[in-house]
């Protein structure tokens, strides 16, 4: 009998980590790498070479017959090119060979993926460079490299590029921070992140029967099942075996390739499940999370399931959303965001508050587009997720500090004193001590944000270099004024109370599913965009283009090419799903609905020719024979809709959005409706129950 392989031992076996290149390289080499972590020195030739080799020797021992540069290009999935080890040598032999210039570099075609604009066909060369802050590992016999990936030009054409720039950016504003506070042995200071996902998992012979499922993601008809979330029954219910061995399969294969997943749980809607990994470094919890969604497809794949990625597949049950635990983290084991036991520390912790309260505050239109998408338009806003206007929930007791620094006035817990900002202690602001407000899209939980609106399907990158260059440009601001301070504890309470006071409107503890929250929010001032059609225009306003250029994150020409790239994958998914949706009604459901309508009426005719009622017959055949017209009509109008989408793709938005997908919600109404009345046995594709229940 096989011997279970144990975890500590399966945990990172598929990864060229810290400890493997400690072990395969030289000293020397070794320190070279870390500095190049560390300081971002280049590596020099012979250096690479020798991690080239050491690579290629670890990656063929654990089965690998090829080598890719793995990158994350605006499409919102991860790319790879394969090549092998395979070099020819005499006698017809071949030897395994992978140098150093292949590991730094690689050449992808840069005008095949999305790029704004800013690559043409006939300018197609790109580039990808090793990115040396994150590990390399095995999978499919295939090493992967973790890359980054720039135009011929220099532009960035990826999302980890921007990445790094960001999470840089962040470090060098936090040092000096926390330099003013006499902290002079942190040297680092990185985002910590933590991406939960959620999922749905459904039998694979229901889903290859679902035109839409398979070119959309997402059921574009269906009819709620007299059943449905109501008894909650399934959130942290009892997971069914077949999901059981999924997770514990999906477990396996993450644990290898070094991510830490952690919780396991059904969710509240039928079918629908989450996974939990540990809080991470920024750079690498954005790869696993690209890698957690390909692996747990795949994965599904060997149950006969099919995993569900979409934000909303089903209409009618909770969607499924992305939470973005983010905070920052020292490289002497410190939590910037949690509340110190000195009142220096927490003088500190209320200064990172205020920076993050500011920013959030200043930069809600960019925060709310990078979560913007076809799919999460389904979730934001509607009562199961959070709104599409960003406020911030403190809890309880922090809310109670912040209020008494804005009023100067004495807080709880201090025996009725006056809060001295680096002079008195905080209460103690435990962990997740206040109930947890879910309707939130910000929210403090004890010592890091949660940030609530992301889409299950996208990438967390873009959310977390929005974070990250929000905080960066708030330190910096903060950072040239204590600097010139004369009297730091003086000024450091003025601005911590200045910034509290002016930012916040942001700060909502309440019912964010309330309709009268978003009548608040517009008298606060508070940005929002209900949709991606209303958010995408404000991609590149002019406040959002300066934060990025003057952090050095994007340039000017990146903004608005990503601008572009947000309305291309709009607009192409809207019009993916309106095609589909055309081909099912003409090919699937126009002709079943026709066929039962023939059998009622045939039933008409014999129940008549023996003297019985018809009633009823006759009542489901009529309706049936209007709906099918409106729905021919409805789905012709969808056809002419498509045929006069403008060219000018910021026109397209509004006109997909407005007039092609308002039609797609008429047509599905009058084909459900058509649905509850055709016999199941004639109904061209498995309905809701089918779907939800089959696990």
């Amino acid at each position: 009998m096989e011997t279970p392989t144990k975890l500590p031992e399966l945990f990172g076996s598929m990864v060229f980590n810290e400890q493997t290149m400690k072990d395969r390289l030289s000293k020397a080499s070794y320190e070279a790498w870390e500095k190049s972590v560390t300081d971002g020195t280049p590596l020099e030739l012979a250096t690479a070479n020798e991690i080239a080799e050491a690579m290629k020797r670890w990656a063929v021992e654990k089965g690998a017959t090829h080598y890719t540069h793995w990158f994350q290009p605006m499409t919102g999935v991860t790319a790879e090119k394969h090549d092998s080890f395979i070099e020819p040598a005499e006698g017809g032999r071949i030897i395994m060979d992978f140098s150093g210039k292949e590991l730094v570099k690689g050449e992808p075609d840069a005008s095949s993926f999305p790029n704004g604009g800013i690559r043409s066909t006939f300018e197609a060369r790109g580039y990808t460079a090793w990115d040396p802050t994150s590990f390399a590992f095995v999978k499919d016999n295939s090493l992967y490299i973790p890359t980054v990936f720039l135009s011929y030009g220099g532009q960035a054409l990826d999302k980890k590029t921007p990445l790094l720039r960001s999470i840089e950016k962040l470090n060098q504003q936090a040092i000096r921070i926390l330099r003013l506070f006499g902290d002079n042995d942190t040297k680092r200071v990185v985002p910590q992140v933590g991406a939960e996902q959620e999922y749905f998992l459904i039998d694979k012979d229901l889903y290859d029967q679902r035109e839409d499922l398979r070119l959309t993601g997402r059921t574009l008809f269906g009819n709620m099942p007299p059943r449905g979330q109501e008894l909650s029954d399934h959130y942290f219910g009892q997971l069914k075996p077949r999901v059981s061995e999924y997770m514990k399969d999906l477990d396996n294969e993450l644990w290898k390739v070094g991510i830490l997943s952690k919780t396991k749980h059904n969710e509240v809607a039928p079918s629908q499940h989450e996974m939990a990994p540990i809080y991470t470094e920024c750079n690498a919890a954005c790869d696993q999370n690209q890698l957690t969604m390909e692996l747990m497809k795949k994965v599904a794949l060997r149950h006969n399931l099919v995993c569900l990625i979409h934000e909303k597949p089903f209409l009618g049950v909770n969607g499924s959303g992305k939470h973005n635990n983010w905070s920052l983290g020292t490289d002497t084991g410190k939590n910037l965001f949690k509340p110190g036991s000195t009142p220096r520390q927490n003088a500190q912790f209320l200064l990172f508050l205020a920076a993050f309260i500011k920013g959030i505050d200043e930069y809600q239109g960019t925060l709310r587009c990078t979560v913007a998408s076809a799919g999460n338009d389904h979730r934001l806003g509607a009562q199961e997720a959070p709104p599409a206007v960003l406020s911030i929930f403190l809890g309880d007791e922090l809310e109670r500090v912040v209020r008494s620094i804005i009023d100067d006035t004495p807080y709880e817990n201090s025996g009725k004193k006056k809060l001295k900002i680096g002079v008195d202690s905080l209460p103690q602001i435990r962990q997740d001590t206040t109930d947890r407000n879910r309707t939130s899209p910000m929210a403090f939980t004890g010592n890091k944000f949660e940030f609530r609106m992301l889409g299950s399907a996208q990438s967390v990158s873009g959310p977390n270099i929005a974070l990250n260059t929000i905080m960066a440009e708030e330190l910096r601001e903060m950072a040239d004024k204590l600097e010139d301070s004369k009297n730091f504890n003086s000024d450091l309470q003025k601005l911590i109370k200045k910034t509290l006071t002016e930012h916040q409107r942001i700060i909502f503890d309440g019912d964010g599913y309330d309709d009268a929250w978003l009548e608040e929010a517009k008298r606060r001032g508070l940005a929002n965009y209900p949709s991606t059609a209303d958010a995408i225009p404000h991609y590149d306003d002019k406040e959002n283009v300066e934060l990025y250029v003057k952090n050095e994150i994007y340039t000017e020409e990146e903004m608005h090419a990503r601008r572009a790239i947000h309305e291309e994958i709009y607009n192409a998914q809207i019009q993916i799903e309106a095609r589909t949706m055309s081909d099912m009604i003409r090919r699937q459901i126009l002709p079943a609905v026709s066929e039962y309508a023939a059998v009622m009426g045939e039933r008409v005719m014999t129940k008549k020719n023996v003297g019985f009622s018809s009633a009823y017959e006759e009542k489901i055949g009529s309706k049936i024979s209007v709906l099918s017209d409106k729905l021919m009509l409805s789905c012709e109008k969808i056809d002419n809709d498509l045929k006069k989408v403008p060219s000018d793709s910021v026109k397209a938005v509004q006109y997909n959005r407005n007039t092609v997908y308002k039609e797609m919600v008429k047509a599905r109404e009058i084909a459900d409706e058509l649905e509850n009345l055709t016999d199941r046995d004639y109904w061209p594709f498995p309905v809701y129950a089918d779907l939800l229940f089959s696990e």
